[in-house]
C-alpha cells in the first residue's frame, strides 16, 4: 500500500464516484456517504440515475461540467477500463479502483497516461489518512 500517495489522493478536495447507487447497501453509495460525511466534494456518475442523496448524479465522467481531483472507480472491470480512459480526456490524475474494480488493463493505462492510481484498498478504510 502506497501511503504517500492514499495521503496526497485524500488531501484533494473533489471526488467523482462511479458506480451504483441503487441503494445504501452498494459500495458506491457507502463511498460517497462516507466522502460526503468527511466533508469532500463529491460528484456520483451513472448514466441510470439522476440523483443521489440530493447531489444531481451525472451520466458519465465526460458530462461533468468541470474537471475534480480524483474518481473512486466501483464498476465491473471492463466498464473501469472505459471510465479511466474518460479521466484521461477529462484531465483527471488521481483514480482509486476499488476492490473489484481494478484490473490489469486499467491499471497500466494509468500507468502510461501518468495518472496516479491506488488499486487493491478500499478508500473507506483509508480514514486514518485524512
Amino acid at each position: 500500500m502506497d501511503t504517500q500517495l492514499i495521503k496526497e489522493i485524500l488531501s484533494k478536495k473533489s471526488f467523482a464516484i462511479v458506480g451504483s447507487f441503487r441503494n445504501e447497501s452498494k459500495y458506491a453509495y457507502k463511498i460517497l456517504l462516507h466522502l460526503k460525511n468527511n466533508g469532500y466534494e463529491i460528484y456520483p456518475v451513472n448514466p441510470n440515475i439522476k440523483e443521489v442523496e440530493g447531489l444531481k448524479c451525472y451520466p458519465s465522467i465526460l458530462s461533468l461540467p468541470f474537471s475534480v481531483d480524483v474518481a473512486v472507480i466501483v464498476t465491473p472491470p471492463q466498464v473501469t477500463e472505459q471510465v479511466v480512459s474518460q479521466c484521461l480526456q477529462k484531465g483527471i490524475k488521481y483514480v482509486w479502483l476499488q476492490p473489484g474494480a481494478e484490473s490489469e488493463p486499467a491499471i497500466k493505462f494509468c500507468n502510461e497516461n501518468e495518472i496516479k492510481v491506488i488499486y487493491n484498498t478500499c478508500i473507506m478504510f483509508s480514514s486514518q489518512f485524512i
